[in-house]
């Protein structure tokens, strides 16, 4: 609910303050007073589009702050918290329209965007008047008015909806790899044969490479390995070892033990040479191949890097690099399988999608069976008996939301044709059935402030009292704000505000007065009677204030 409205030096506007309350809020006054002012200062502090600059001449800037009750639950909530705002209980939002055209706003002292605003005036306030193309004359927004009317839970529909949008694009992407994947199926088939046929294991490149160069430098070496064991064999340094062992051996029990390390040193020593001698012989024994084999380890070792240059892998990954081409020869050869289970999953997607937007659907006409026999009876009390409202249905594209495209649509006269509101409905008539279409959908919005402008203008007599009746009816459960030139109307107002234009100073500045009861009776005379209020007028005013 709207607490209060304050503005500074907003066009002729120079200081004004409003304190609003529940229940029916009225706004009167001469045409071209500021009424529309107070609607456009408003419209700014929530960020509205509207005019582009609305600073008093001579002022430095001007400031529009509004104030609003919050209650808990209020769909405000959500939107606070998202832009990080703490909120409870009153939200105070201010606007800053500078002389050089700069804007800046604030909520609860926390700068924000114009498009913070404006999400969140989506649910504090909601304006109907002929002019309006943000609420109920946008057809783009009937669907929704009609879902809330019937009170629709579309969170199955919009489940159904992402599943089938998702089975359809796994089936799409499944399609695009296996074409993509059959396009190369001759390349891959022959290239996990050749892989396979040459089956390279990791670590073979190195241990080829190692095995090759040994070979080939084996018989360089021999010779000379053998030579040396020969060296070392017993017709040579192990012989001739042996021998002065044999000879020293004889002499020693001469020699009082003089010869003894010299034995144990030799005794070592042949030790030490058989140990080096096996280590020659094995080395000799190694260098032993045939030729043949030599020629076969170039061969596969060549074969192994031309492969990996081929596919321009390192040798130790072909194996894998193989295995990743027979995961994609497998993808073609399931593709058929796989796809078939895809489009299974897609046919139910579509079938549960279908069936729940059916459902809405049936839903969704059987409550605007139900929308068009109350706006029936709401019309008739305000002079509009033959006019006939009507939800139509046409196919729309499939969404989240259904199927169904839903317009409002009125005849004036029976068997005239159907049209759009805004383009069938004179003025006074299009003001009414907005009227009695905001009745209908009353609670759709709870805790929002709904303002009409003028909803009541080219009406009168029992016809204005008949909306002045459904204006009050509609403020029981919500704050209405309603600038109106209709006595009827006026009277019903539980607050009531004239707005009036002075001259100060050769300056035309605007102001509002709140009215007492005498006043009001003053105000609805004149809006009876016209300049001159007459002690007849003043009896009618207070016949009215009494209804």
């Amino acid at each position: 609910m709207l607490i209060s409205l304050d503005i500074r030096d907003v066009l002729i506007i120079d200081r004004l303050s409003l304190d609003l309350g529940p229940g029916l809020n009225v706004l009167t006054g001469e045409t071209g007073a500021g009424k529309s002012i107070l609607l456009d200062a408003l419209g700014f502090v929530l960020g509205w589009r509207g005019r582009a600059e609305l600073v008093r001449q001579g002022a430095a800037q001007g400031e529009v702050t509004a104030v609003f009750d919050l209650p808990p639950g209020h769909a405000a909530h959500a939107v606070l918290a998202e832009a990080g705002i703490e909120a409870e209980g009153e939200v105070i939002l201010r606007r800053v329209n500078f002389a050089d055209g700069r804007k800046t706003a604030w909520i609860n002292d926390r700068r924000v965007s114009g498009e913070v605003l404006r999400d969140l005036s989506d649910h504090l306030v909601e304006l109907h008047g002929q002019h309006d193309d943000r609420g109920l004359l946008n057809p783009r927004g009937h669907r929704a008015l009609l879902d809330a009317y019937a009170g629709l839970d579309l969170a199955p529909l919009r489940a159904a909806w992402v599943a089938q949008r998702t089975a359809r694009t796994a089936l799409a992407e499944a399609e695009a790899t296996l074409a993509r994947a059959a396009a190369e199926e001759e390349y891959l088939r022959h290239a996990v044969t050749e892989l396979d046929k040459l089956n390279p294991e990791p670590g073979e490149d190195a241990s080829l490479d190692a095995r090759r160069r040994l070979m080939q430098g084996a018989a360089r070496i021999r010779e000379d390995v053998a030579k040396a064991l020969a060296a070392l064999s017993e017709d040579g340094a192990e012989g001739r070892m042996r021998d002065a062992m044999r000879w020293l051996e004889g002499a020693a029990d001469k020699a009082e033990g003089a010869l003894e390390p010299a034995l144990a040193a030799l005794n070592r020593a042949l030790i030490e040479l058989s140990d080096a001698q096996a280590g020659v012989e094995a080395t000799l024994h190694s260098l032993d191949f045939n030729p043949a084999e030599l020629e076969a380890a170039e061969e596969r070792l060549f074969a192994i890097r031309a492969l990996a240059r081929k596919h321009g892998q390192i040798p130790d990954e072909l194996g894998s690099f193989a295995a990743a081409l027979r995961a994609r020869l497998a993808a073609i050869d399931g593709g058929t399988a796989g796809l078939a289970r895809l489009q299974k999953s897609l046919t139910e997607a579509e079938a549960a999608y279908s069936a729940e937007a059916a459902r809405i659907s049936t839903a969704r006409r059987a409550a605007a069976i139900r929308l068009d026999a109350a706006m029936a009876a709401e019309l008739a009390p305000l002079k509009m008996e033959r006019a006939v409202f009507a939800t139509e249905f046409a196919p729309g594209e499939p969404g989240p939301e259904g199927t169904d495209a839903v317009t409002f649509t009125v005849a004036t006269n029976p068997g005239a044709p159907s049209g759009a509101l805004n383009r069938i409905a004179s003025g006074g008539e299009l003001s009414r059935f907005l009227l009695a279409l905001k009745v209908c959908l009353t609670g759709d919005t709870p805790g929002q402030t709904l303002i009409f402008d003028e909803i009541d203008r080219g009406v009168g007599g029992a016809t204005a009292d008949a909306v002045g009746r459904r204006l009050k009816a509609l403020a029981q459960g919500a704050q209405v704000l309603v600038v109106t030139h209709s006595p009827q109307v006026a009277a019903f107002g539980a607050q009531h505000w004239r707005v009036e234009k002075r001259v100060a100073n050769d300056q035309t500045l605007s102001t509002v007065t709140a009215l007492d009861a005498p006043a009001r009776v003053e105000e609805i005379a004149r809006m009876l009677a016209g300049d001159t209020i007459t002690e007849a007028a003043r009896a009618a005013a207070k016949a009215l204030l009494q209804t």
